[in-house]
């Protein structure tokens, strides 16, 4: 993979994957435009090409992104109305998003209701929870989300399937990073070379909104992650919200149910647009910050609003291992009385506090990220 050209003082950290072939530590240079922009052909293919084994998402549903600049940009916060009214315009996408969605999880029922039919063991079981995971990846951010909420609740599904949707929470294919790096100089109005004197060669971790890069700040020399949203998410997320608005109508109508479900999907809706601006995140990290990180043992990581837009975030790197990986009745301690201060103190709490989120510092004590 060739990345994007910077200054000749530039260099890069060594690469997060020992194991994969990755660009080399020295970067070559080739000059160009540093606002060059690429056409969304060139998106689609960069992103299906990055990522080791490929991105599932852009192969089997890159089609979403074919909307204009002006379409997506009306997309940035949530409207029903700007949703239908773009896709209003584009019938066979919508018909073909349907039939696809309706094809994966039509098929994959099927094989469960065949599987439950002949008492098949608990290995096809496995097969049918590795299975979904590989779906709910193909069809993209939406239903990872989904997946993301429903994976921390041990008590309403089985364990096969808690491990096998556990890994969508941080472990998602990632995309190009040449998309990824033209991204960030388009977003903040500089070339990398300004901003950052070394930066990881490939993503330290990938998500479902976006990935991560581990980079240093020029001017002060704090090493910082770089958060970078995946192109054409934005546009994906908003049809397959137009698409689960319209069947909780149906589900309401033919079962008579008081529930207002389409007002459940715009809650969730407005709230995922919200993440999916990370000028918010950073704006509500540094109120975290403020309120909880003088707690003892509590880590909440500095928002650098200076170069924070709404597609590229960057915050203070934090070094540790996820909370779930670890084995600590301290920090869950430590965890629980954060959390009653987020709920009854103060009244403003971490909305994601997946495994994912919660780090374990190699100096003991609780980080909060993603707030």
């Amino acid at each position: 993979m060739q990345l994007l050209h910077t200054p000749s003082s530039f260099s890069t950290f060594p690469s997060p994957f020992p194991n994969q072939r990755t660009a080399s530590v020295t970067l070559h240079f080739r000059f160009q435009p540093r606002y060059r922009s690429f056409s969304r052909r060139e998106i689609r293919c960069a992103v299906a090409d990055g990522g080791g084994d490929g991105d599932s998402f852009t192969a089997k549903s890159g089609y979403l992104f074919e909307l204009s600049a002006t379409e997506a940009d009306s997309l940035a916060e949530y409207s029903v109305s700007n949703i239908a009214a773009v896709y209003y315009r584009k019938p066979l996408v919508v018909a073909r998003r349907l039939f696809q969605t309706g094809i994966a999880f039509g098929k994959w029922f099927g094989l469960r209701y065949v599987d439950s039919l002949l008492e098949r063991s608990n290995d096809m079981f496995e097969t049918r929870a590795a299975e979904l995971r590989k779906i709910l990846v193909e069809l993209g951010p939406a239903y990872i989300k989904i997946a993301q909420a429903i994976s921390s609740r041990a008590d309403l599904i089985p364990p096969s399937y808690l491990d096998e949707l556990s890994l969508l929470q941080d472990r998602i294919s990632p995309f190009s990073t040449e998309v990824a790096f033209n991204m960030i100089e388009q977003e903040l109005g500089l070339s990398l070379g300004e901003v950052f004197s070394e930066i990881s060669p490939e993503p330290v971790a990938a998500a479902s909104l976006g990935q991560v890069y581990q980079a240093r700040l020029r001017k002060t020399g704090q090493v910082v992650a770089v958060k970078v949203q995946r192109p054409g998410v934005q546009a994906a997320i908003s049809l397959d919200i137009l698409i689960l608005r319209f069947l909780a109508g149906l589900a309401r109508r033919a079962g008579k149910l008081n529930t207002d479900l389409q007002g459940v999907v715009d809650e969730w809706a407005s709230s995922l647009f919200r993440e999916m601006d990370y000028n918010n995140e950073a704006s509500n990290g540094i109120k975290f910050r403020e309120l909880y990180g003088s707690i003892p043992d509590v880590v909440v990581p500095l928002m650098y609003k200076e170069y924070t837009t709404r597609k590229v975030l960057v915050m203070e790197w934090i070094e540790g291992k996820k909370l779930s990986e670890v084995k600590d009745l301290y920090l869950i301690e430590v965890g629980v009385y954060c959390s009653f201060n987020q709920l009854l103190e103060c009244g403003f709490y971490h909305a994601d506090p997946h495994p994912g989120n919660l780090f374990r510092t190699y100096d003991g004590k609780l980080a909060y990220l993603g707030t």
